[in-house]
């Protein structure tokens, strides 16, 4: 559950937190057309950057090119946070990244292992963050909504928007 406290304190490291909890996300290019696909991501929070693994025969992976700009939206399980990052997404050739990275469930994907001749590590550099997260109790949630009924100057005050920009690596 999101400590709303500890996101206005410092709403990156929630980012981190959080993005460590959720499997996976939806990932897709700006302006490519497609809709967003959904997708595993690895994390490299001293880097700023996530990592993806698929097939170079995948619409991502052709249109990926040598760099595009890319959004990957996750939202919590409990539901009271939710991230869309943007950035540059790009494929790498990395082979001790792929070996940091290579678990049995990417495995399953990937027949032939990590000799795979299609297998593609996508490289995201995140750019900017636009992060929201809101209380996961139920009684302040019930609270708010009824002060915002009996008072129609008043909306429920449930939760935080922060936006975070990324350093560029050097």
């Amino acid at each position: 559950m999101t400590n709303i406290n500890d996101f206005r304190k410092d709403p990156q490291h929630t980012l981190w937190e959080e993005l460590d909890g959720v499997r996976a996300g939806m990932l897709g290019l700006v302006g490519s057309g497609d809709h967003m696909q959904p997708m595993t991501h690895f994390v490299d929070r001293a880097a700023s950057k996530l990592y993806f693994i698929t097939s170079d025969q995948t619409d991502l992976a052709k249109q990926a090119g040598v760099t595009a700009t890319a959004h990957y939206c996750v939202a919590s399980t409990n539901q009271d946070f939710y991230a869309c990052l943007s950035g540059v997404l790009k494929p790498i050739t990395d082979k001790a990244k792929l070996d940091e990275l290579w678990s049995k469930v990417v495995a399953a994907w990937f027949p032939d292992g990590k000799e795979d001749k299609h297998i593609t590590l996508l490289e995201f550099s995140l750019g900017e963050a636009a992060l929201w997260a809101s209380t996961g109790n139920p009684l302040i949630f019930g609270l708010e909504i009824a002060k915002a009924n009996l008072n129609k100057d008043k909306t429920p005050d449930v939760g935080e928007h922060r936006v975070v920009t990324f350093a560029k690596a050097a």
